[in-house]
């Protein structure tokens, strides 16, 4: 099996994606979770076929980077004695879930995410690779920020819902109908022409002029939106950062030895289960003030083949000028694959310099092109406005 040639916006573990520096290899957890030994696996596929580097991304997988040609076959029968792949790679794209990771046994969240992932595999949809829906069933909404399509949350009530993303209110349904009504609502994207066009996502065909149907429309408010989390130790367990999203294989392979099982967040942070104490360690982000935490960045050059600069160089340098109440994403192109809605302050790297971006995305007009890394190193003030 070969997937050299395969690129694309979004890879998977069936349909990797070459970039500067291999493959790449995405693992999408069921349900947002893994086992211990599902964890410690992971980091020893990533040592043995990657380059070592293990990424977290803003949909809550993990990614194997630098995996060799050669290798990948193997790599992928090491991944499917893990139990972690799908049948085929279009059911491994539709799977495209986030889980609030802060769930208990009691509540409903892991049954939605699995009666959902058994859905999604049965309605044979086309939907674009980016496409996702969210499971955020808790008091308060965690994952309003985060990126999704469709998403099944609680109203005010305490009730269930289904919102399409980019309407303010949802659908009220009952617990057996929510998955249902989920794919109802992605079916209805599909024959309406969300899937077709440039940008292929809910909010965007629905701001275009698209009106959802009667039966999918509703007049239930979600609840409130909760602040995303930072480190620290929880309930459930102790939430651990790692800059920029990306840690070597070793980091992985240590937390899952002091943990009952890993969650993955959005946030390049994942929740280890029973562990009572940050861990130590230059590649973890521990501490909530840390300005690392404030800064998004992409794998950058020489990573990424299509990135015009080395974005994490950068970000390392300007985390501590961005103010508290700020956050800055620094991309290696205008795609913007770490962060695709808009940020106080947005880097974009071209062949001519970095372009600089107001509370917008990498889409959205510059006010000022053509940045070089030193100038901005030098005048970081220039991200709040100085020069």
């Amino acid at each position: 099996m070969s997937a050299v040639a395969v690129k694309g916006w979004c890879p998977g573990a069936l349909r990797p994606m070459l970039s500067g520096d291999g493959l790449v290899v995405r693992i999408r957890p069921r349900g947002g979770r893994l086992d211990v030994a599902q964890a410690a696996g992971i980091a020893e596929l990533a040592a043995r076929y990657g380059n070592g580097l293990i990424d977290l991304t803003s949909r809550a997988n993990l990614q194997i980077r630098g995996v060799r040609d050669e290798a990948y076959p193997r790599l992928v029968d090491g991944l499917a004695e893990l139990g972690l792949l799908d049948t085929d790679s279009n059911t491994e794209a539709q799977r495209n879930i986030l889980v609030t990771p802060f769930w208990t046994a009691a509540d409903e969240t892991r049954s939605l995410a699995t009666e959902l992932e058994q859905g999604l595999a049965g309605a044979s949809l086309d939907l674009p690779t980016k496409f996702g829906f969210a499971i955020d069933d808790g008091n308060a909404r965690m994952l309003a920020d985060a990126s999704a399509d469709i998403r099944i949350e609680r109203d005010r009530n305490r009730g269930l819902l289904v919102r399409a993303d980019g309407a303010q209110v949802g659908l009220s349904v009952t617990r057996s109908e929510a998955v249902q009504v989920a794919v109802a609502l992605a079916e209805w994207f599909v024959t309406s022409g969300g899937a077709r066009g440039e940008r292929r996502r809910m909010a965007a065909h629905l701001a275009g002029g698209a009106s959802l149907p009667e039966s999918l429309r509703g007049d239930a408010e979600p609840a409130g939106q909760s602040s995303s989390p930072v480190p620290g130790i929880h309930p459930i367990g102790a939430m651990v950062g790692v800059a920029f999203g990306q840690m070597p294989h070793q980091t992985l392979r240590d937390l899952a030895a002091g943990a009952r099982a890993l969650r993955m967040t959005p946030w390049r942070m994942m929740l280890v289960e029973g562990m009572r104490e940050m861990p130590r360690g230059a590649d973890f982000v521990t501490d909530a003030g840390d300005p690392r935490l404030r800064v998004v960045a992409c794998s950058g050059a020489p990573r990424c083949g299509d990135a015009h600069a080395d974005t994490r160089m950068l970000a390392s340098a300007l985390a501590r000028h961005v103010p508290p109440d700020a956050r800055l994403h620094v991309s290696g192109c205008a795609k913007g694959c770490a962060h695709s809605g808009p940020l106080d302050v947005t880097l974009v790297a071209t062949i001519d310099g970095f372009d600089l971006i107001r509370r917008g995305t990498t889409r959205d007009a510059p006010v000022l092109r053509g940045l070089t890394s030193s100038y901005l190193v030098a005048n970081p003030s220039v991200l709040t406005g100085g020069h």
